[in-house]
């Protein structure tokens, strides 16, 4: 089958790989759909902090935002899983019977998980992908391919909306009009919050404005307000100083973007405000309710997709390359079955 798999920084190639076999427990996807995230362009660049500690390592065959169909299931699976349109959680546990952490459900913190297409695990920028049966999500009808691979960060996007306790009448400013930004944006929207986008590009802001936020602001047009949460959903080391600074008092402040140094806080600013601070990392335990709000319609992730290449596309895609004839939105997305050759490393 074909296959993106990455070599070393900026080395990325579209090769023959054998498909994958369903070992027990497990399930054989056929792959419909795989978005592009941050995650995958520093796997790319090489700057991804996986790599520094030791974590992940080349070669990788990224993909962790996926959907697809159930192919085949190894001997222990639920042979119904066979024909079903699937996505999949991206952390997966050791659930082993010592480690505390998957015994409390919170497998997706397991100290020894493998994370789809980033560590011990390869993704899914290929026709075939193999994930343990227990990992899977079903996808209804009214969720389609798109939408399926975009339960990922859409599960993140939720949690952080969750965690921000967004509600009705709630003043929630979102920094970083990104993919997960601006879903954060719809969930606490979905939630009744009172909604400002904060960015640094027009055109990211203007997109932003084309679904229905219209209180986003720069860092200059800011209005002297302070809000009951703020997410930082941003890559700057910057915001989440400026985030404390810009909640309410008693609110609370979201930490889901990661910036590619180290941010400081100074924490007496926190204590001072008596505000909580939540940090975010997983979409795992926040993946069905973004099924359910995508099938019900609540919100609808696709206007965020700006375009869909096949996997030769991927390495200029990955190294910073807009897609000709691409969307307002900020995701790529990927058709491995889609027709093509395969590339040379670029």
């Amino acid at each position: 089958m074909r296959a993106f798999v990455l070599h070393g920084p900026g080395d990325g190639a579209v090769v023959d790989a054998a498909p994958p076999a369903a070992g027990p427990g497990e399930a054989v996807v056929d792959v419909a759909r795989v978005g592009l995230c941050g995650t995958d362009v520093e796997l790319y660049s090489g700057e991804l902090q996986y790599l520094r500690d030791g974590r992940a390592r080349f070669p990788v065959r990224p993909g962790h935002e996926w959907s697809g169909r159930v192919a085949a299931v190894g001997t222990g699976a639920d042979p119904g899983w066979v024909g079903r349109r699937v996505t999949g959680d991206t952390m997966l546990g050791c659930r082993g019977p010592a480690c505390r952490r998957c015994r409390g459900g919170r497998q997706h913190l397991c100290e020894d998980r493998e994370e789809v297409g980033i560590r011990g695990r390869p993704g899914a920028l290929a026709a075939q992908l193999a994930v343990p049966a227990w990992s899977l999500h079903a996808l209804p009808d009214p969720v389609d391919d798109t939408m399926g691979a975009l339960v990922e960060p859409g599960g993140n996007a939720l949690r952080a909306a969750r965690a921000a306790v967004a509600a009705a009448g709630d003043r929630v400013l979102v920094a970083g009009p990104g993919t997960i930004g601006l879903l954060t944006a719809m969930f606490a929207r979905r939630a009744g919050a009172e909604v400002h986008v904060l960015g640094r590009d027009p055109a990211s802001l203007e997109f932003a404005a084309s679904l229905g936020f219209d209180r986003c602001w720069t860092a200059k047009t800011l209005p002297p307000i302070r809000y009951d949460a703020v997410v930082d959903a941003s890559n700057a080391e910057s915001l989440p100083a400026r985030a404390v600074e810009l909640v309410e008092p008693g609110g609370r402040v979201v930490f889901i973007g990661l910036a590619g140094t180290p941010s400081l806080l100074d924490t007496r600013a926190l204590a001072l405000k008596d505000a909580t601070a939540v940090g975010v990392l997983s979409a795992s335990p926040g993946l069905a309710e973004t099924i359910t709000a995508y099938a019900e319609g609540s919100v609808d992730p696709r206007p965020l997709v700006a375009a869909t290449v096949g996997l030769e596309a991927v390495a200029g895609v990955l190294s910073g390359t807009r897609p000709q004839g691409a969307g307002a939105g900020p995701k790529v997305h990927v058709s491995p079955g889609a027709p093509g050759a395969p590339e040379g490393r670029g």
